[in-house]
């Protein structure tokens, strides 16, 4: 189930307290706990989905490794780059609408800017920053554009400097993973309805899947325990929560979603539906292309749709769709079969570390999902 590790940033020490407690689908539980346990994880949850919804979740452990709180099936967990696959719908339905194509570019969004963007960079398409073929580098310095200005001015100088560099290789040539792609496709989706990406993103795409709890930033309220605790990579707590316990707000269109299992298991349902070509929150074509991948990118080591990574799997029946996401704090990880109907959704609440038992979980189930195929 290995796969690279995405939204790299950086990551640390604790044992879990006790014997976990539980909650939700027994069976699930107890494939979790021994994996919670032997990963030394403060607390781990999954959830198996298919076309017709959420069809089992459970979770297990601590909301924080140094307290007796059990986390819960209500809980919310932060999503990282995985919200990717969130903004390339939402740019989906805003071609759909006609407000932009796949091929529009940031040049002609921002006709003011475009004098000085360097000439690699003109032709450069929406669908090329949603596949990470623009040629841009992975991240620009968040910290420094977040002392300035509200959120949607901050992505505006992440156009305006990314741009104005040299390419880190010919845009189109080849796929290289970059949040700063995904910052600059929101920047557009902004500039075109002259709406947040927050607000479009609740708008387009939560209310009208019912993600009622669904939001951004870090979870919880500052200094209560109220919702998982994030951990640092080796299990020490983070010293804060809350909504700003995450990366800058400019960050956003490439991965700063947090949500229950439940309402991401809404969001996967809908692409599961789409991609079957069942009625969903988009047109079946426009689902089809946001899984389109250009031929020979796997042999780069990179095979990516809009918000994707896209392979093939025996387990899965042929396609099969993955990523991950992380804040250093929390650890998401999802696989779609299409062909199959189903996806496993897995989460912690620590960093980049937990990868190993998420990948591990996703692999449980996966059999167990095979074992009871007809």
């Amino acid at each position: 189930m290995r796969f690279l590790p995405l939204f790299w940033l950086t990551g640390c020490t604790g044992k879990p307290a006790g014997p976990a407690p539980a909650a939700g689908d027994p069976a699930l539980i107890a494939l979790l706990e021994p994996i919670r346990q032997q990963h030394k994880l403060p607390a781990l949850a999954a959830a198996v989905v298919t076309r017709r919804g959420l069809e089992t979740q459970a979770v297990t452990g601590y909301r924080r490794r140094d307290r007796d709180v059990p986390a819960t099936t209500n809980d919310l967990w932060h999503l990282g780059s995985n919200t990717k696959a969130m903004t390339a719908v939402l740019a989906g339905k805003l071609v759909e609408r006609g407000r932009l194509s796949w091929q529009t570019t940031p040049a002609e969004v921002f006709p003011e800017l475009a004098a000085a963007f360097r000439p690699d960079y003109k032709s450069v398409t929406l669908r090329q920053l949603l596949t990470h073929r623009a040629g841009l580098k992975a991240n620009l310095d968040w910290g420094r554009l977040a002392r300035a200005g509200s959120v949607t001015e901050q992505r505006l100088a992440a156009v305006r400097e990314a741009l104005a560099a040299p390419p880190e290789y010919p845009p189109g040539t080849r796929a290289l993973y970059s949040n700063l792609g995904y910052v600059i496709a929101g920047a557009m989706l902004e500039r075109v309805t002259g709406a947040p990406w927050e607000d479009l993103m609740r708008r387009e795409v939560f209310e009208p899947l019912g993600m009622s709890r669904a939001g951004f930033g870090g979870v919880g309220t500052p200094g209560a325990l109220d919702q998982p605790w994030g951990h640092h990579a080796g299990g020490r707590p983070a010293r804060h929560n809350g909504s700003a316990a995450d990366n800058p707000p400019v960050l956003g269109p490439a991965g700063t979603v947090h949500s229950t299992l439940a309402d991401w298991a809404r969001f996967v349902t809908d692409f599961l539906r789409g991609l079957r070509g069942e009625p969903g929150l988009l047109q079946p074509a426009t689902y089809r292309a946001l899984v389109e991948v250009e031929p020979g990118d796997e042999a780069s080591g990179l095979s990516y749709g809009a918000g994707w990574v896209v392979t093939q799997r025996e387990w899965a029946g042929g396609l099969a769709l993955n990523h991950c996401g992380c804040n250093t704090l929390f650890f998401a990880n999802v696989w779609l079969a299409p062909e199959r109907d189903f996806a496993v959704l897995v989460v912690a609440n620590q960093g980049l570390d937990a990868f190993e038992a998420t990948d591990a979980a996703v692999a449980a189930l996966v059999r167990v999902r095979a074992a009871a195929a007809p």
